[in-house]
């Protein structure tokens, strides 16, 4: 009987560590099942962003993927092509950043409506030894004034040389610089000066990433001013383009 007793319990001890095998196994395959869920979920998001060119969400739902499960079969599908994703992800983030950069404006005057585009330089800028200040360039569309386009000191003063007319030199992005005429107003301060070829000076930033202005100051010598002009939006100065 004893023996008989312990042949059983010997057979329970093994029925019971099979049971718990399985449902190690059991618990095993549906964590791995719900990883593979989460990571087609993730693949959905990151395929939907794609359809609709949405290149930076696209990055961030597949870096996550990549991230989260690197051995799904999600992963796998889209780890060929998420190179290019970020490039065209990171590419898109820059172009928005350098959207922001401009400010337009439309002010009710005289005559109809003046619209501005304005973008300040990348760097400050020491045109006179009182410390480094931003260089504005702005485009106008006046009802009375037409249209112009100028640089704008927020200290100093322009050259007195360029009361009539005088030169600065635009360089665009790797291009040859080129000189261009302008000419500051005939006062005793100025801090601004108009280049006179508005639509020359135009048709290059619309075509450019960073454009660089070398101006003659009061000071003595030059600056140069350098513009991230990449993101300027043509809609907003209607008749322009």
């Amino acid at each position: 009987m004893k023996s008989q007793a312990l042949m059983l319990g010997c057979l329970l001890a093994l029925a019971g560590c099979g049971d718990r095998e399985a449902q190690q196994r059991a618990a095993a395959e549906a964590a791995a099942a719900a990883k593979e869920q989460a990571a087609e979920s993730l693949a959905g998001e990151y395929d939907r962003a794609l359809v609709s060119n949405n290149w930076e969400l696209a990055r961030v739902h597949g870096t996550a993927l990549l991230e989260q499960y690197p051995d799904s079969a999600a992963a796998a599908r889209i780890e060929p092509g998420l190179e290019e994703v970020k490039a065209k992800g990171e590419a898109a983030r820059e172009q928005r950043r350098m959207e922001a950069l401009w400010d337009y404006a439309q002010v009710p005057t005289d005559g109809g409506t003046q619209r501005s585009a304005a973008i300040y330089s990348k760097e400050p800028v020491d045109v006179d030894g009182s410390g480094a200040k931003p260089v504005q360039l702005v485009f106008r569309d006046h009802p009375k004034w037409k249209r112009s386009s100028y640089l704008v000191l927020q200290a100093g003063d322009f050259a007195k040389a360029c009361y009539r007319s005088c030169n600065v030199t635009v360089t665009v992005d790797d291009a040859a610089p080129r000189r261009m005429s302008a000419n500051r107003p005939d006062t005793d301060e100025a801090t601004a000066m108009f280049i006179d070829d508005d639509k020359a000076l135009w048709r290059l930033l619309r075509k450019a990433k960073v454009v660089s202005i070398e101006f003659a100051v009061k000071a003595g010598g030059t600056r140069t001013a350098v513009f991230e002009t990449g993101g300027l939006d043509g809609s907003q100065m209607p008749g322009w383009d």
